[in-house]
């Protein structure tokens, strides 16, 4: 890729919304999209490039969105398709981007395609779902199991035959074997691209093929007892087939005539495979997710060898990209710890690529402890319910904390009072006044915003890099544990001065030589020339 003219979203940072978490402009407790566009500014100031939104479209709600029941449409809840038209006026005029949720794998089971296939095995629609017969001893067609528990196999007594769900039998998968199924879907997204969207993430892309053979999983031999209970197999025919890369591709040229478009797909994937999710000759995703730091050990040598092995395994020309968290994974701030969650917001925003922050995360929102009779999430069911990082966000100290008029559908976190917007605008040594300089500085950088990586050796529990670009050199230094230290630049001293510090009370110190860093502390520094 060109980085004299790099594409918006390699330069862009990108910040996810959970639309029923974000603001409520009617009263129902549920977020919507008028609320959202009511909080654009917020988006302004803190300096993202891009909104991405989770599943906005009609749905019973069985998986809050994730069961699709019309690819073309607004679910009431969030408003109508005028005010998803005015969001996307308002941001564009806001200089924001809009991506889109997309799930292809699977509908709902109540979209009017499902009810066609399962009316009967004549149906002009039976084939764009996955129908087998019972085994020979009348169960499942093979072993495969859910996602989210249990097999992946539901029987119809009308019809005397299975269909596949890799997740709640309300998401019954959809064929992507049939042409007749991924032309529907192309055509939806070429729908959204017609209103102003600007791209798409793409759910669980590389579930959309499945052995044609309709093989037994292998059983997985490092399974251990407490492991999710889909970790009993090795998913080798229900997952990351090579066929997928050829859809994928497809899905590509598809759209073709939005060519700024932009794709991500969510993989859960090893580096080595996520990779080939770029495609044969960079004609797959744009951005295959890096969930690295999601599960990464927040230790300086484990962190630098997985960005490293990254690195090294991009494919030439593919563009990294970085997350800490998302809808269904525990809050950073709870994983990491709040004094370490600033370090994470500096290392998401200077790492070579394109970052995705989750909402939230600017204000340091931690896990919210949910009770049982509280939770809305039907994964809460198998003990690893989502609902405590997709709680509502906190805008301000008063009756429930901005988001509302009413009770939020979940609750609200306790700190609430103490922690949200309104208070950390006002304090220069918040994190969310963090976050904010450090977007900042990736607009007046290009160092940072395109910028190469470079390690560089350091002992202790420091983690080191340089970015660089045409004579510009930024170093970032993070001290991962909780003593202080001295981190000496083995790579002949260093000189400049202290651009961004983690806890802001360094900003614009002269650095010469080595510089001592205080427990948790990161700083951004700019290298004399």
């Amino acid at each position: 890729m060109n980085m004299d003219t790099p594409h918006w979203w390699q330069t862009a940072v990108i910040y996810q919304i959970y639309p029923r978490s974000f603001q409520d402009s009617n009263g129902d407790g549920v977020g919507d999209l008028r609320g959202i566009i009511r909080r654009l500014p917020h988006l302004v100031e803190l300096g993202v490039d891009a909104l991405w939104l989770s599943p906005i479209s009609p749905s019973p709600m069985a998986d809050f969105g994730y069961d699709v029941s019309d690819y073309t449409g607004v679910d009431p809840l969030f408003g109508d398709m005028a005010d998803f038209d005015a969001l996307v006026e308002a941001a564009h005029a806001a200089n924001l981007r809009v991506i889109l949720d997309f799930v292809p794998n699977h509908s709902s089971d109540r979209h009017p395609w499902f009810i066609e296939s399962r009316a009967s095995r004549d149906s002009p629609r039976r084939d764009w779902y996955i129908w087998r017969d019972p085994a020979p001893d009348g169960g499942p067609p093979n072993n495969w199991l859910s996602v989210f528990g249990g097999g992946a196999w539901d029987f119809d007594a009308a019809t005397g035959q299975y269909y596949y769900h890799a997740f709640l039998a309300a998401q019954p998968d959809l064929n992507w074997r049939n042409p007749r199924v991924r032309a529907a879907l192309y055509e939806a997204m070429r729908f959204w691209l017609r209103r102003g969207v600007d791209g798409f993430r793409i759910d669980v892309i590389w579930h959309l093929i499945k052995d044609d053979q309709f093989r037994d999983n292998p059983p997985n031999p490092d399974f251990k007892p407490g492991d999710p209970p889909y970790h009993a197999l090795i998913p080798l025919y229900t997952a990351d087939r090579d066929e997928a890369h050829e859809v994928i591709a497809e899905m590509r040229d598809a759209i073709k005539s939005f060519p700024e478009a932009l794709l991500i797909g969510e993989i859960y994937l090893p580096v080595e495979r996520l990779v080939a999710y770029y495609g044969r000759d960079l004609a797959g995703l744009h951005l295959p997710f890096n969930f690295s730091l999601i599960g990464a050990p927040w230790r300086a040598a484990a962190l630098k060898k997985m960005v490293d092995d990254y690195e090294a395994a991009l494919p030439k020309g593919g563009w990294p990209n970085w997350v800490l968290g998302n809808h269904d994974k525990p809050r950073i701030a709870s994983r990491i710890g709040r004094a370490q969650a600033r370090n994470a917001a500096i290392l998401l925003l200077t790492l070579r690529g394109t970052p995705t922050l989750y909402y939230g995360e600017e204000i340091g929102m931690t896990q919210v402890e949910i009770a049982p009779e509280q939770a809305r999430d039907p994964c809460a069911r198998s003990g690893s319910g989502r609902d405590g990082c997709r709680t509502p966000m906190p805008w301000d100290g008063g009756p429930h904390a901005g988001f509302s008029d009413a009770e939020p559908w979940l609750p609200l976190a306790p700190d609430f009072k103490q922690e949200n917007v309104a208070n950390q605008r006002d304090d220069a040594t918040s994190i969310y006044r963090l976050y904010r300089r450090l977007t900042a500085l990736r607009r007046q950088s290009k160092a940072l915003s395109i910028g190469a990586y470079r390690p560089v050796a350091a002992t202790g529990d420091v983690f080191v890099f340089l970015r660089e670009f045409d004579g510009e050199r930024i170093a970032v230094a993070l001290n991962l544990g909780a003593e202080a230290t001295a981190v000496s630049f083995r790579f002949g001293g260093l000189t400049g001065r202290i651009l961004v510090s983690s806890m802001g009370d360094r900003d614009g110190e002269p650095v010469d030589g080595d510089i001592d860093l205080r427990p948790n502390e990161g700083v951004v520094i700019a290298c004399a020339v």
